[in-house]
């Protein structure tokens, strides 16, 4: 069997090379235009860190995994065909904001409708509305040359920064076809090549359209209870209550559970807020507005947990950060990966430039320029926002610290010698309640948690 994999992204490139890995009988093929990115992958610096992922990439990389820029020769080759292009959320026209932008699944199927030279089976690993097979299908069908191709929805569902071991060890495969001869046979197809690894009982089977939405589902529900314990916190600061006890003493109801409860400065990355908004326009599409405001509201919830946590630090500094200096320890939307698309320190940094403070940031994996470009705009430059090279240069001469990511090494740090080094009286404000705040206060810190 063949494989091949268009788009080497955060979903492809891990997912891809996991097959390789414990399939080596089967040839797998990541294939992107990005000529960069496939350069990276090829190289000792992949293009995203993940935990574990170097050495995978490391075992199969030449044997039984390529990546390469040659889309068509691989979709020739190829038996299943894997799309994993991006979808991001539409800018524009009907839809801006919410809808996801289906553009670059259309252009790959015309590209497999004309390159193909036999049947394949199509595998849809991007984030998509539902009912976006049917639009693959036609646009197959329509330019096909004849041949038969079956389409189906088997959704991703990682985490970053456990990818590898979610990749590994999975909750579950999902997978969603056709309920025809062709469409069995396909999706027995695509079982066989997880079950390699993984267990037959925790590969799912649907039909297509339950597969598409239980992506979005599955992204929303965990979303809400983020929401949920983060509008808790809010009331527990109001009332005295510690989030982390309510939260604790919540997750011990078998029927609630203690997973997603921990209250921040408020969810990042790529899929949580897209999902969601893709949800609320499906919705509002299908005359559901009652469920599309429940949903949308998920969201406001966590902007405005973003805002507050910028708000009180504004607050607790007499009112003022003009002209004071605010170190920002993290800038990834969670430990143990780069990415930062809807990262939290985004929206926190703006507030504190808005408010005119002197914003440095410090992260272990992000890069400078990736933080500027974030913040201000790709291009554009700010003399107030400063990246710095470690936590203490970042906390040196600062009037407080922001913890917006919860990177291990800050739970690590000489807070003494920060303190030491910082301007009086010193604040820190913790975002991801990770730090010993009574430990700190005996130093001198001025501390502030979330829902504390």
């Amino acid at each position: 069997m063949k494989i091949c994999c268009i788009g080497a992204g955060y979903v492809g490139g891990p997912t891809m090379a996991m097959i390789a890995l414990k399939a080596p009988n089967i040839e797998v093929r990541v294939v992107d235009m990005n000529a960069a990115r496939i350069a990276a992958w090829n190289s000792g610096t992949l293009p995203i860190y993940e935990p574990g992922l170097e050495e995978v990439v490391k075992e199969r990389r030449g044997k039984n995994l390529h990546f390469s820029t040659d889309v068509h020769d691989a979709i020739k080759a190829a038996d299943i065909i894997f799309v994993a292009v991006n979808t991001p959320t539409k800018t524009y026209g009907v839809g801006a904001g919410r809808a996801a932008d289906l553009r670059f699944i259309e252009s790959v199927a015309r590209t497999i409708a004309e390159q193909a030279n036999g049947p394949k089976i199509i595998v849809e690993k991007s984030t998509i509305p539902v009912k976006t097979a049917e639009t693959i299908k036609d646009i197959l069908a329509a330019n096909s040359n004849g041949y038969k191709f079956e389409v189906l929805s088997n959704p991703e569902f990682l985490a970053e920064g456990t990818a590898v071991a979610d990749l590994q060890m999975p909750d579950r495969v999902l997978i969603g076809g056709e309920r025809t001869p062709g469409g069995e046979r396909a999706i027995q197809a695509l079982v066989d090549v997880y079950a390699h690894w993984v267990p037959r009982d925790r590969i799912i089977t649907t039909n297509l359209w339950s597969s598409e939405l239980s992506k979005l589902v599955a992204n929303a529900f965990l979303a809400q209870r983020i929401s949920s314990i983060n509008s808790i916190s809010a009331l527990c600061e109001a009332t005295g209550a510690d989030v982390d006890e309510v939260a604790n003493a919540i997750g011990k109801d078998s029927r609630i559970g203690p997973k997603f409860l921990k209250a921040s400065v408020g969810f990042g990355g790529s899929c949580f807020q897209k999902d969601i908004l893709n949800l609320v326009y499906l919705c509002q599409s299908f005359g559901l507005p009652e469920v599309a405001a429940y949903w949308e509201s998920v969201v406001q919830m966590n902007d405005w947990q973003k805002h507050r946590f910028a708000a009180k630090l504004v607050k607790s500094l007499f009112n003022s950060v003009a002209d004071k200096k605010i170190a920002v320890l993290g800038f990834a939307f969670k430990k143990d990966t780069n990415d930062t698309r809807e990262s939290a320190a985004i929206a926190v940094c703006r507030d504190l430039l808005a408010e005119q403070a002197r914003v440095v940031v410090y992260d272990p994996k992000v890069p400078a320029e990736e933080i500027r470009a974030d913040v201000l705009g790709k291009g554009k430059e700010d003399a107030r926002l400063v990246i710095a090279k470690s936590a203490y240069e970042a906390a040196e001469g600062a009037h407080a610290l922001a913890v917006v990511t919860e990177w291990d090494e800050f739970k690590q740090l000489d807070y003494a010698k920060i303190y030491d080094a910082m301007n009086k009286p010193a604040f820190v404000f913790d975002g991801r309640n990770i730090l010993d705040l009574a430990k700190l206060s005996a130093l001198g810190f001025r501390t502030r948690g979330i829902g504390k």
